[in-house]
């Protein structure tokens, strides 16, 4: 069995640090708010990560016509990959006399980045950044072990202001082909399924209205859809709303054709919604065009994803008291093909109930 190593290298024009072990991959771009780009599975040479058509190498974050900060900027350097957003997520909004940036800094921005362990037994980056959108400082520390295919992440957010702030946190990975195919299934202990496009009330932590308890939901045409199961090829499709009422912390997403899965377990009382995106080349216009094959299992802090005031107004977006922190350990494990019950925030896969 061969140990860890830690490759220090460029991607599509970033800077890039690559921890990896037998089983697994991991490609971050600090320039690029430290997103991980690529998680590929050795054993079968497969990326599990979705890249954007449009693949942006290094270059303006915006074209000129994109009104900097919006959703267009944003999207005009979307790349793929999982991102980490804070402190807003979705729209652009304006939060105590800062103008936040659709889905936050943190996801564009550079990050130092330092390799505190690099041996055989173990491989460990550490992620830091500073914003200037709020008062915070975050730090990621990343970790792959040998003979797990395992990655390890241990996150923490300390207000340094001398005022108490909202924010909203959330991990955006999303998932592409070959790995993401038609019959691919996601097992995630949710009850409750609210779509975005329902009415959100303003004093409830919920949506006022559901399209269904998870996951069985009636579809547009009132037809029952089990979203846990992706539709055949041929169908197009875009879905996007919020998991809610989850028993823990954990989904897996398994491809039973290719006999693999993609595992993430959390904190459920740090991010106790998980936002579900399907865009199976349903979308027209920019920047989709009816070609895009992605989706996205993200887990949050906060609904809806309409940017942080409108999650204040619905009451989900958490306030971090000026000198305190909020720490959260989070665990994305490649899986085979057989059932998963539960996977812990250290990784561990249970595969039999109970």
């Amino acid at each position: 069995m061969g140990g860890c190593s830690v490759r220090e290298h460029e991607r599509n024009g970033f800077a890039a640090v690559t921890l990896e072990n037998d089983a697994l991959a991991a490609t971050f771009l600090p320039g690029r708010g430290a997103e991980l780009h690529a998680l590929v599975d050795k054993a079968r040479g497969v990326d599990l990560l979705w890249k954007s058509p449009w693949n942006p190498g290094r270059q303006p974050a915006s074209l000129p016509l994109a009104e900097a900060g919006s959703e267009a900027a944003w999207l005009d350097q979307y790349g793929g990959g999982w991102q980490f957003l804070f402190p807003n997520a979705g729209d652009a909004c304006e939060y105590r006399g800062a103008r936040l940036n659709f889905h936050g800094e943190a996801s564009v921005r550079q990050w130092d980045y330092q390799v505190v362990r690099h041996d055989a037994a173990a491989v460990e980056v550490r992620f830091e950044l500073a914003t200037s959108r709020g008062p915070f400082h975050v730090i990621r520390t990343i970790r792959v072990e040998r003979g797990r295919p395992v990655i390890l992440f241990e996150e923490s957010i300390r207000n340094l202001g001398e005022e108490d702030h909202h924010y909203m946190w959330g991990h955006h990975p999303a998932f592409g082909a070959p790995f993401l195919d038609e019959g691919c299934r996601l097992t995630i202990p949710a009850r409750r399924y609210l779509a975005h496009d329902v009415e959100i009330s303003e004093h409830a932590r919920v949506a006022a209205g559901t399209r269904g308890s998870w996951p069985l939901v009636p579809g547009r045409d009132g037809t029952p859809v089990d979203l846990s199961v992706w539709p055949e090829r041929g169908r197009r499709v875009t879905e996007f709303g919020y998991l809610c009422e989850l028993d823990a912390g954990w989904y897996a997403l398994q491809n039973g054709a290719l006999g693999l899965g993609f595992g993430l377990a959390w904190p459920k009382e740090v991010f106790p919604y998980v936002w579900f995106w399907q865009e199976l080349r349903g979308s027209f216009g920019y920047p989709w065009y009816g070609r895009s094959y992605v989706a996205a299992v993200e887990p949050f802090t906060s609904m809806p994803g309409s940017g942080l005031v409108k999650a204040i107004e619905c009451g989900t977006a958490p306030l971090l008291r000026a000198g305190a922190n909020v720490n959260a350990r989070l665990a994305a494990v490649l899986l085979g093909p057989e059932p998963v019950h539960g996977i812990s925030i250290d990784g561990e896969v249970a595969s039999r109930a109970g």
